[in-house]
């Protein structure tokens, strides 16, 4: 197994081929997917031929719940397309099982720790659907602040995209900061 980091509860692995049915599963719940794209399935073929081949080559991470070695869902931390390394992205998608639970504040500290600490990270951001109210949460109780609103031109609008999306960050100031208290 391939580790990235471990938190008290989670590994982050690197994915594997035999993680098709699992982010098969989990990308086919409609409410795990609600603020993606309005609780759509998707294929199986689209997940073992384009998505999981894109988890394994870049910066996405397995959530294994470690008493039980239970598939979560997944972290994300890498920068985004277009943007500076310095500036990777979080983000994360986890079974409703694993909801409320702290699972995606714990993973998520992990890897700003883990960016600012050992990566070189200069700035971490997130970004959802103003609506997606948990989500928000979880990027608030990980030390991030919302820093604008914005809104995008969807192909195929689902319901809440009239009301924008949002992005939070931290900056290494402000991380460095919380570090000291």
């Amino acid at each position: 197994m391939d580790i990235y980091l471990e938190t008290d509860r989670l590994i982050l692995r690197r994915f594997t081929e035999s993680d098709a049915d699992d982010l098969f599963h989990l990308h086919n719940d409609p409410d795990v997917m609600r603020y993606l794209n309005g609780g759509k399935p998707t294929p199986r073929k689209v997940i073992v031929e384009e998505t999981l081949p894109r988890f394994i080559a870049s910066g996405f991470w397995a959530a294994i719940e470690k008493p039980s070695g239970a598939f979560l869902g997944w972290f994300h931390l890498r920068a985004a397309k277009g943007k500076p390394a310095d500036e990777p992205e979080l983000g994360y998608r986890l079974h409703k099982s694993a909801w409320g639970k702290g699972y995606a504040t714990e993973g998520s500290l992990a890897l700003i720790d883990k960016a600012f600490g050992e990566l070189g990270a200069r700035r971490v951001f997130a970004q959802t659907m103003t609506v997606n109210l948990g989500s928000r949460r979880v990027m608030e109780k990980s030390g991030l602040r919302h820093v604008r609103t914005f809104f995008m031109d969807w192909p195929d609008p689902i319901d809440g995209t009239d009301q924008g999306e949002v992005e939070y960050e931290l900056l290494r100031p402000d991380w460095e900061a919380r570090r000291r208290m």
